[in-house]
């Protein structure tokens, strides 16, 4: 039993209407977001909506997660989006050369007037699908 619930069963506290709904909102949104059926349309819709950007350049990607977990098509994907030169990327394969490029990405969508919150390199390197999304949204 939650504190609200509490509250309420003993009378100390009345919730409104507009309070319980929000409760139940913030409930729909978990749920939906926990849903696997969401997570996986979601990834079909940004992953088609990368290529469409990225066959300008002559290439693709097909599991968002795990493609722009290096950075480098990430940083191609927003030079062919804005125009620009991106910082010449790292070589390497190791982690930090990884997390170089995605922060040299994230660094060039920061100095767009972009706020990313809460978005780190490590995420996305890491292969983390709700950062990785919320990244290109």
């Amino acid at each position: 039993m939650t504190a609200v619930e509490s509250q309420v069963q003993y009378g100390s506290y009345m919730m409104t209407a507009t309070e319980e709904y929000m409760i139940q909102e913030d409930d729909w949104d978990r749920d939906l977001f926990l849903d696997p059926a969401w997570e996986k349309q979601q990834r079909k819709t940004f992953t088609a909506w990368c290529n469409s950007h990225l066959r300008k350049a002559g290439t693709q990607i097909e599991n968002i997660e795990e493609d722009f977990r290096n950075g480098l098509k990430l940083m191609l994907l927003l030079e062919v989006i804005s125009g620009e030169r991106l910082p010449k990327p790292d070589k390497g394969k190791m982690r930090f050369h990884k997390i170089a490029n995605v922060n040299k990405a994230l660094d060039f969508i920061s100095s767009k007037g972009v706020k990313l919150v809460s978005i780190g390199a490590e995420e996305i390197v890491d292969g983390n699908l709700k950062m990785t999304l919320g990244m290109i949204w």
